[in-house]
């Protein structure tokens, strides 16, 4: 199915959006095309990522990429640039977890990576667009961390540390960078239907943990990928442009 432009809230915008082969991530990048924006889906999973921006046709490119590798993310972010001249929009969205058990049955490599995926990239992604903005007047980067950096729950807490810094980059970058007409927004989506769900259930995915879950998500459901889509189409579009530093929760009441 083709995608079409409506109301264009992001009419001759770029956008860079990782993880974006699947989960919030896909969802985020085919809202955007909608909204009038050509997007780079950017994903370790080239061969999704190519799918996802097959069915947005000339809207979209495919880069492969890992956001822990510096010159990876440098790479993708000049891609983006040959491919549509400018990047207006950064969506830092992809991200890595454990599986839920005690802290101490996680082993270093895994912790090292969770930081990489989570925390390193946003590194990363600031040196390779900052310059870039500079140049052109301004940008928006939004980053998604997680209602676990904000109320953690026990056996994810070298990932919840991680956002945790996710959400202290998002706010000191924001102050750092107002003086150059760059906004800097994060996004807490609590746990979701995606990929990654079991890993933070630490347990099947059935009707019975699912339950248990929702009991403490005041409007009783996931976050969905709808609701990140949403969050950040307000976030990056001129309608926010005096909002930076926030960190807007997506999680139905969790954080309350």
């Amino acid at each position: 199915m083709t995608e079409t432009n409506t109301s264009r809230r992001l009419s001759g915008k770029t956008a860079i959006v990782t993880g974006a082969a699947s989960g919030f991530g896909r969802e985020i990048a085919r809202r955007f095309v909608r909204e009038g924006a050509r997007v780079a889906i950017v994903d370790l999973n080239g061969e999704g990522a190519k799918a996802v921006a097959d069915a947005l046709q000339q809207n979209a490119i495919a880069v492969t990429c890992d956001v822990s590798k510096g010159a990876d993310v440098s790479r993708a972010v000049q891609e983006t640039i040959d491919a549509f001249g400018r990047v207006d929009i950064a969506i830092n969205n992809a991200g890595w977890s454990h599986r839920n058990q005690p802290a101490l049955d996680v082993d270093f490599e895994t912790f090292k990576r969770v930081y990489e995926v989570n925390v390193d990239s946003i590194f990363h992604a600031t040196h390779a667009l900052v310059p870039h903005w500079r140049d052109i007047g301004g940008g928006v980067m939004i980053n998604v961390g997680s209602t676990a950096g904000i109320r953690p729950r026990p056996g994810l807490s070298w990932y919840n540390s991680s956002k945790g810094a996710v959400n202290m980059m998002t706010k000191t970058l924001a102050v750092e960078l107002a003086p150059d007409r760059v906004r800097v927004c994060g996004l807490a989506p609590v746990m979701g239907a995606t990929p990654l769900l079991e890993t933070f259930m630490g347990m099947p995915d059935t009707p019975e943990n699912r339950a248990k879950f929702l009991g403490t998500i005041p409007l009783g459901r996931l976050c969905e990928p709808e609701d990140m889509a949403n969050a950040a189409l307000y976030l990056a579009s001129d309608e926010a442009n005096f909002i930076t530093g926030v960190i807007l929760e997506v999680d139905g009441g969790r954080t309350v």
